[in-house]
């Protein structure tokens, strides 16, 4: 392929349509240069992650791979048509597509979830976490009337990131009162925020849960130097 002929934007990013085999669209990301140059080396999609200014490989945890069949590029040159033989899911809730059951117009349109997260990531706590931030994403797509959640995201992201560090005030006076009923209650209240957190940022748990498993693995992070 002639990279050449695509134009990258200011950022050096350029949009990304994944589209099955079917014809049917599976997702929206963006690719860099080395990205790109990667999909094609390797024959799996690589997408730039712009909230953790980093690549990332789709389906390195799930192992919902994308196997590159075809890349195509518009009469502009500033977007790529990502033809792919996808395995599993597209979509980190669980939906084929990442588009599925999102409908502005079909208001009854409902996705329908394909796996089960306890099987794919593995443990019943990350399950509760995907469930709830798959909960939190929807209210973020289609606000509802009375949801604390939306009004959050309506509030945007000063709102959101006060009520983190508020949550996390109230979770260490839980903590100085050595009273193991008031941490439990205000730590599920500081998850929570910090899934709010996530979800404007579109950061997934996947990604939070693939940091944590590179630094169980001695993974290159903030060291514990003792104190001289």
């Amino acid at each position: 392929m002639n990279l050449e002929k695509v134009k990258f934007n200011e950022a050096g990013l350029v949009p990304a349509i994944v589209q099955d085999e079917n014809g049917e669209v599976l997702m929206l990301a963006y690719m860099n240069q080395e990205s790109l140059q990667k999909t094609i080396e390797t024959g799996v999609t690589w997408f730039y992650s712009r909230s953790r200014q980093t690549l990332w490989q789709k389906g390195e945890t799930s192992g919902n791979v994308q196997q590159v069949k075809d890349i195509c590029y518009d009469c502009d040159g500033d977007s790529l048509l990502i033809k792919v033989q996808q395995t599993g899911v597209a979509c980190h809730t669980g939906t084929y597509s990442c588009f599925s059951g999102r409908s502005l117009i079909k208001t009854k349109d409902i996705a329908e979830k394909i796996f089960d997260e306890a099987q794919v990531y593995g443990n019943s706590a990350a399950t509760i976490l995907h469930d709830l931030y798959h909960v939190i994403n929807e209210r973020k797509m289609s606000p509802a009337e009375g949801s604390y959640t939306s009004y959050l995201f309506e509030k945007g992201q000063d709102k959101i990131v006060k009520k983190v560090v508020e949550e996390a005030g109230e979770t260490i006076i839980g903590s100085k009162n050595m009273d193991k009923d008031e941490i439990l209650y205000e730590m599920s209240d500081l998850w929570y925020h910090c899934l709010v957190l996530l979800a404007f940022h579109e950061i997934t748990p996947s990604e939070l849960l693939a940091e944590l498993e590179k630094r169980r693995k001695g993974g290159n992070y903030h060291r514990f130097q003792r104190p001289e």
